[in-house]
């Protein structure tokens, strides 16, 4: 199987949009579950290159990390902000390595 910084992208988008369900139906919190969608069609329209080129993914998945960073320092709980920023981080990272191929 090989791996590609678009399918890295793809898994990337539906833990994303899990997230945001399990947010809404846990907490009924409509603002997680909007940013997660619009984050996932950012970043599905970056794996795509349709409007965003690839390199744009670097940007969202760095504010995603800034957020989450801020909420985990903010809640000291590692679930759900805490796992989401080690997620992102790991993303960008495998993400990078990939690119730059």
């Amino acid at each position: 199987m090989n791996i590609t910084p678009s399918l890295v992208l793809w898994i990337y988008v539906g833990l994303l949009v899990i997230g945001g369900f399990i947010g809404y139906m846990k907490a009924k919190s409509q603002v997680s579950l909007i940013t997660s969608l619009a984050f996932a069609a950012a970043l599905a329209l970056c794996a795509l290159e349709i409007v965003f080129k690839s390199g744009m993914a670097y940007v969202f998945l760095g504010l995603l990390l800034v957020v989450f960073c801020i909420r985990f320092t903010k809640t000291k709980k590692f679930m759900p902000s805490g796992m989401l920023m080690t997620l992102t981080l790991v993303t960008l990272i495998i993400y990078a390595v990939l690119a730059g191929q």
